[in-house]
């Protein structure tokens, strides 16, 4: 008899444990995948900048002078030593709207093609930009200025705006901002030199 009581305790004590031990822990929720860090931004690529140049050169000569030289629109040749032939080929000469066609001097000749957009010959200035053309630029505006500074002297500044042949983000060499500045640099040099050259030689 107390045999069974003994075994009924055991029993009873063995439920009761198994009722006081603790409930498993419930599974922790499965982690949030880690957020993956957007792209970096990229930059927009630059657009082609308009560039500028200018130059000037005082000749002893008067202004009416270095103008009856200067301002015929159909005889560029006549004093700039890289063209070789100037011709109206639309429109009137010394009149807006004219286009001319220079050929350039060389052993491959280029030719460039201008229009009159300006003409003031009481105020001794033209403007004019390039319809199309071997130059290394675009959208190429152009003014061509002569004071007079005293009596007997003048002073000529041409000057132009315009941007690089190549107006994508990566400009191909040859015609990029360096190559558009540098040939209008020379342009503008050479002409006005010889220009001085020829008016102040006796």
């Amino acid at each position: 008899m107390k045999s069974i009581h003994a075994a009924a305790a055991i029993t009873l004590v063995s439920i009761i444990a198994a009722g006081c031990k603790p409930a498993p822990a419930p599974e922790a929720p499965p982690a949030a995948p880690a957020e993956v860090a957007p792209p970096p931004a990229v930059e927009a690529a630059p657009a082609a900048a308009e560039l500028t140049v200018s130059k000037s050169v005082s000749i002893n000569a008067t202004a009416d002078a270095v103008w009856a030289k200067t301002k015929d629109f159909n005889n560029l040749n006549g004093w700039h030593p890289a063209v070789a032939k100037t011709e109206i080929v639309e429109g009137t000469n010394n009149t807006v709207g004219a286009v001319r066609v220079l050929t350039l001097a060389g052993d491959a000749p280029a030719t460039i093609k201008e229009k009159l957009t300006a003409f003031d010959d009481a105020g001794k200035t033209y403007s004019y930009e390039i319809v199309e053309g071997a130059l290394p630029v675009s959208g190429y505006s152009s003014t061509f200025v002569v004071a007079a500074d005293g009596a007997d002297k003048a002073t000529v500044t041409w000057s132009g705006r315009f941007m690089r042949a190549d107006t994508s983000p990566t400009p191909a060499e040859g015609k990029d901002d360096t190559a558009a500045t540098t040939t209008i640099e020379g342009v503008y040099a050479s002409g006005l030199d010889n220009l001085k050259k020829l008016l102040e030689t006796k």
